[in-house]
């Protein structure tokens, strides 16, 4: 109910949050195909397949087959090429580049795409200290075991990292898995071909040091050092494992031939080859700019929400602990006092119980009964305070001429108006606030005013059911109630922080209330939360009676669903700003604060937040890290809220049969409960006003006596 202004909300932003979906998503599937094949670095050679290639056993190393007949070149007497595959690595590929500065040495690295976008500097150094560079692909595919397709990718995105990252592109390449002439299988031969119709020169080698293997320092030298005084392409690593031994190697190597009268040179140069590299375009640079930058984020990305996703899974594991530790010793405390309280003297005060009601002509009649008929044996007084409605939400009410019950009918004002107007009416101290959907047991309201026998409570919460629990809408809804909300409340109990008295049933003391004309707050939405918040601030305690149970109609359809809690959430987030302050007071005022905010923030506002960027971490998982694992660790969360649901169920005397739907919920009502809180926090930092949405209601409770789901030891008939 309240006014029903029709006030514009915030649109746009979903095009930025979908936006930003998209761009996380495209950061992710870059770090995603990136971390896939990095994975290969230290893969053996895959084995050459189809028919068998020309004969290359003499070929020379360096490959021109973009014609038919294939024609190639090797180094002259005296003139060694160093080439170093799989790099730049950030911690070797200095070391090399270290050694190479120290002897007056140049090389060509045939670099991966991929790791030049992570480590743009890296190739900036090895062009600036006169090397060159290659291409090795962009994340050390084998060329002839992918489609076409990907083998076009994978040139491309390479020469888009050497863009961005040097601003030129190259003409060499050495394939992934290749080393001499001799080994080009057909397969091999047959993708080296493609490439070479691209307009590549194909790198392969005279000695292959198979560095990789975990040669010694000599093994790498001895198989790198040419007979007699031939010149020769020599194949090292400076990245993919522990590239020590290459790094000893390599300055051994350079001292040694040194002497011997060798110069070490790049392939282009040794060669006297000329332009096989060649300068870029501004356009090619920014696009190269642009993978760059995205696979950096993708990579950070994929580092913090590993992080992220950690910390939640451990904030959320330590809340499911808390909460079944503070329910299990709330369910003792509340037996003891219970027991107490009976024991001591019979405490029954008149009660006033207050109904706003604004359009519920499907539910008034059930709710005013159920009132009515109840087993409280002190004085019951009725105000149902029709605030403007439409229908005949006030004639219903009279025409019951039920006792002890008054119909108040005012303009339309607002929830909080309807309500103070009937405390202000109210005869009596005890104020019990229901929403005109709901309905009570009949020993609802004795449970209620039980704990305000301490002195010291000044208001009390019941215990919320969903009285339409049938359908699958329905069932996550009650799961929600009994897990979520009735468990938070057993906790901020035992805590004394109750930041919410839920409107549907709470109990006040007149004098716990804000002493104002009008005690009910028109500053929020959440007028429940803002008056709980309040209350507690004076230094009341606020306490849970899961005895005092209450059954409200839920909503039917998603649309209703997504209204209600998009106005709880919002209101919520107003009433903790509105009580900020508590955070900095003291006594029970900054108990509360200091305890109930901060647990708001991080599990109702922070951790629904950061859901959408996990569920996509998580399909990240799925597809390109480790799925098993995955999944392992969601069935176990899954395990854990089951375990967790049973027991909340069991400790409200429920059926365990609503935690099928408990897996399905994960995949459609988990997702619209995140989006209720994107929409709320947007609405709050854009300032945007919030109009009231009313519920279509359908009248659950409507049959002829009004009464409540019947209820036998403690399950629902």
């Amino acid at each position: 109910m309240g006014r029903h202004i029709r006030l514009r909300e915030p649109r746009h932003h979903w095009v930025l949050v979908s936006l930003l979906m998209a761009a996380l998503v495209g950061v992710l599937l870059i770090q995603g195909y990136v971390q896939r094949g990095w994975g290969d670095l230290n893969a053996t050679q895959p084995s050459a397949t189809g028919p068998a290639g020309p004969h290359l056993n003499n070929a020379d190393p360096v490959l021109d087959l973009s014609r038919a007949q294939p024609t190639g070149a090797g180094m002259p007497d005296r003139t060694i090429a160093l080439t170093f595959d799989d790099g730049p690595d950030p911690r070797w590929t200095p070391q090399i580049l270290d050694v190479l500065r120290r002897h007056h040495a140049h090389a060509t690295f045939f670099v991966l795409g991929s790791k030049v976008a992570q480590h743009p500097q890296l190739a900036r150094r090895i062009v600036a200290e006169g090397h060159e560079l290659g291409s090795h692909t962009y994340t050390h595919v084998d060329l002839a075991g992918v489609p076409s397709w990907q083998r076009q990718l994978e040139l491309a995105l390479t020469q888009k990292a050497l863009a961005g990252a040097t601003g030129s592109h190259t003409r060499l390449i050495r394939p992934p898995y290749s080393s001499v002439p001799g080994e080009l299988g057909g397969s091999e031969y047959a993708a080296a071909q493609a490439v070479g119709r691209d307009g590549y020169l194909v790198v392969l080698t005279d000695h292959d040091t198979r560095d990789w293997s975990g040669r010694t320092p000599e093994q790498i030298v001895a198989a790198a050092t040419p007979t007699g005084s031939r010149g020769a392409v020599v194949l090292v690593h400076d990245s993919g494992g522990d590239r020590s031994a290459t790094v000893t190697a390599v300055d051994r190597l350079l001292t040694r031939l040194d002497g011997a009268g060798y110069r070490f040179t790049t392939v282009s140069e040794g060669l006297g080859l000329a332009e096989t590299h060649s300068p870029v375009t501004l356009p090619e640079r920014v696009a190269g700019l642009v993978l760059v930058g995205g696979q950096q984020i993708g990579r950070a990305t994929a580092v913090a929400l590993t992080f992220a996703l950690a910390i939640a899974g451990v904030l959320t594991v330590l809340r499911v602990l808390i909460l079944a530790g503070f329910a299990r010793l709330h369910a003792r405390r509340a037996r003891r006092t219970r027991n107490e309280l009976t024991s001591a003297w019979p405490y029954h005060p008149p009660v006033s119980v207050i109904v706003p009601a604004y359009n519920e002509a499907a539910r008034i009649a059930a709710t005013v009964r159920s009132l009515v008929n109840t087993s409280y044996p002190g004085q019951v007084e009725v105000i149902v305070v029709d605030d403007g409605s439409a229908d005949d939400t006030a004639a219903i009410a009279a025409r019951l001429r039920l006792p002890g019950v008054t119909v108040l009918r005012q303009a339309n004002g607002g929830k909080p108006a309807a309500l103070n107007a009937g405390i202000a009416r109210a005869r009596h101290d005890i104020l019990i606030l229901v929403d005109g959907d709901t309905v009570f047991q009949p020993d609802t309201i004795e449970h209620l005013v039980r704990p305000f026998a301490d002195p010291m409570v000044g208001a009390v919460s019941g215990n919320t059911k969903i009285g339409n629990a049938g359908g699958i809408l329905g069932r996550w809804q009650h799961i929600e109630y009994v897990i979520g909300f009735n468990l938070d409340r057993r906790m901020f109990d035992m805590l004394e922080c109750m930041p919410t008295v839920p409107g549907a049933i709470g109990a006040f003391r007149r004098q716990a209330l804000p002493r104002a004309a009008d005690p009910v707050s028109t500053d929020t939405l959440a007028e429940d939360t803002d008056l709980t918040m309040a209350v507690c601030r004076a230094g009341w305690r606020v306490v849970y009676e899961e005895s005092a149970r209450a059954w409200t109609e839920a909503p039917t359809s998603l649309r209703q669903l997504w209204r209600q809690r998009y106005r709880w959430c919002y209101g919520t987030l107003q009433a903790m700003w509105k009580h900020r302050g508590a955070l900095v007071e003291r006594g029970s005022a900054g108990r509360f604060g200091r305890r109930a905010l901060p647990y708001l923030a991080v599990f109702q506002v922070g951790l629904p937040l950061l859901a959408p960027a996990v569920d996509i971490f998580a399909l990240y998982g799925v597809f390109f890290g480790q799925p098993v694992r995955v999944t392992a660790v969601w069935a176990a969360f899954m395990v854990v809220q089951a375990l967790m649901g049973a027991y909340a169920l069991r400790l409200d005397g429920e059926r365990l049969t609503p935690l099928w739907t408990l897996p399905l919920q994960q995949f459609v009502y988990r997702q619209l409960m995140y989006l209720v809180v994107i929409q709320s926090v947007v609405t709050a930092l854009v300032g945007a006003p919030l109009r009231w949405h009313a519920m279509r209601r359908h009248g659950t409770f409507a049959a002829d006596s009004g009464a409540p789901p019947v209820v036998r030891s403690g399950h629902q008939a």
